[in-house]
């Protein structure tokens, strides 16, 4: 904050912040080492904050002028720790505790914030990264498919619109590609992309609803890993054979899984008196040594 003096009095070290950095602009979903969920590092300054992001655990310094939403707040010595661990890791090279580290902390945020209109983009980029990488694991959160000759599609996921994204490789309208997403995803909302000018791609939405708890938002992932699966079968069936052994082998990444729900185990409801008093044997009237009160238990 020396940068700008009385703007803000509020340093953001040991802020979780959720971002949107420069890379996903150049490639859509972003790339699949990062989870667009941050711890601060540094943050004392107006202009820029000096972050570790939970899933790469690289170090990264984003720029304070674009999107930036703090969830929590790590303590004290959990911020000195994973400071030694990043000099750690500079110094010798060997980055697996920082990423086990980070990636606890990560989890531990989303489990104490909760599922939300600020977490959901998160989850949603955790859920899908899993998929991306059982099916098509290369640098970019997105999944390709060869629909032909020369015809590569690729599709990510809006996390924040909630759709996943088919990009052809013209402005041309493929019906081949829409046939099939309307097979893969028949309860889904599928729209054309109308591209801006000739020189841009075209292609393809399937528009989900927003899912309204965690329940729903895994229940949509494995409707996206299905329909994806689906078309990864009906156009590339040899592919297909060969990662459907790799997810028989080794089983379906999960990270949603090992998010707890924070929802309430119970609730509570008024007791109506007359069907209450109408289950219960009689009884003989109270003695006026012992009077009964009004919601009081005998």
């Amino acid at each position: 904050m020396a940068d700008v003096p009385g703007v803000c009095e509020l340093p953001l070290t040991r802020a979780v912040v959720q971002y949107r950095d420069v890379h996903e602009v150049d490639m859509p979903g972003g790339r699949i080492q990062d989870v667009g969920l941050a711890v601060v590092l540094e943050g004392r300054y107006a202009s820029h904050a000096e972050v570790v992001d939970i899933g790469s655990a690289e170090v990264k310094l984003l720029d304070l002028s674009g999107e930036l939403v703090i969830l929590d707040w790590v303590y004290e010595p959990t911020l000195d720790h994973l400071n030694a661990l990043v000099r750690t890791a500079a110094r010798d090279g060997e980055r697996a505790e920082l990423h086990r580290f980070c990636f606890q902390v990560g989890m531990r945020v989303l489990e104490r914030v909760g599922f939300g209109p600020l977490t959901r983009s998160t989850l949603l980029r955790l859920g899908f990264r899993d998929i991306c990488r059982d099916l098509d694991l290369h640098d970019g959160t997105s999944v390709r498919f060869l629909l032909g000759e020369s015809r590569v599609v690729r599709a990510h996921l809006d996390y924040d619109g909630n759709a996943l994204v088919f990009r052809t490789p013209t402005d041309a309208v493929d019906p081949v590609l829409e046939e099939a997403l309307a097979d893969a995803f028949p309860d889904a909302d599928l729209r054309r992309i109308v591209p801006a000018s000739p020189a841009a791609t075209g292609g393809c939405q399937v528009r989900f609803p927003l899912p309204l708890d965690l329940a729903e938002l895994r229940a949509q992932m494995r409707t996206v890993r299905e329909g994806l699966f689906g078309l990864l079968h009906r156009f590339e069936p040899g592919r297909w054979q060969a990662v459907r052994e790799v997810v028989g082998t080794f089983g379906d990444r999960a990270t949603l899984a090992r998010i707890r729900d924070r929802r309430p185990a119970s609730t509570t409801r008024p007791v109506e008196r007359r069907a209450a008093e109408s289950r219960v044997a009689p009884r003989e009237a109270p003695t006026p040594e012992a009077p009964l009160h009004e919601g009081t238990v005998h």
